[in-house]
């Protein structure tokens, strides 16, 4: 199983904030709807390699970006699906 690890923001502008500010990083993250796990309500997270989540966090508090919370959740691992 592989472990990442998922920030989500009080608030959509902060989801779309972290994003700007991280490409002008070479950190690998996406922005992906909030985990059921995590939160039933709609909303934006932010999925990245538990190894880059120290690095990514201090980013975004130099940017002045908050952070609603930080959650670890292992996934199965998914098959490669064929091109078609």
């Amino acid at each position: 199983m592989a472990s990442y690890c998922y920030l989500t923001f009080p608030t959509t502008y902060f989801a779309l904030r972290a994003e700007a500010v991280l490409r002008e990083t070479d950190l690998v993250f996406k922005l992906v709807p909030v985990p059921r796990r995590i939160s039933s309500s709609c909303g934006t997270a932010l999925r990245c390699s538990c190894a880059d989540l120290e690095a990514i966090k201090s980013a975004l508090q130099k940017a002045a970006v908050e952070i609603e919370g930080c959650f670890e959740l292992a996934e199965k691992e998914r098959p490669n699906r064929p091109a078609t």
